[in-house]
């Protein structure tokens, strides 16, 4: 995998196209990431017990890793100038 828990991506593809947020887990073997922010969808929890009562949370799923890209929060430092503009050494 590319990415790795606490890399700050970008998502390229589905709903979230577009956002960024920040992986909070990785899943290898599925080849899945959990992104704050992304893919939240709208859970509804059943109630413990008889007193309490039953509530809709919102919740990360996650998403597949080939649908994000990490981003560059670093500055740069100019890539792949050379000293010698335009000429051949």
């Amino acid at each position: 995998m590319h990415v790795k828990k606490g890399d700050t991506i970008i998502v390229l593809a589905g709903k979230d196209k577009g956002k960024t947020g920040l992986i909070l887990k990785a899943f290898p073997k599925e080849d899945k990431v959990l992104v704050e922010g992304v893919n939240v969808k709208k859970v509804h929890q059943r109630a413990q017990k008889k007193e309490t009562k039953g509530t809709i949370i919102e919740k990360n799923f996650p998403i597949h890793v080939s649908n994000v890209k990490k981003t560059n929060d670093k500055k740069t430092t100019g890539g792949n100038k050379s000293k010698s503009a335009g000429h051949k050494s």
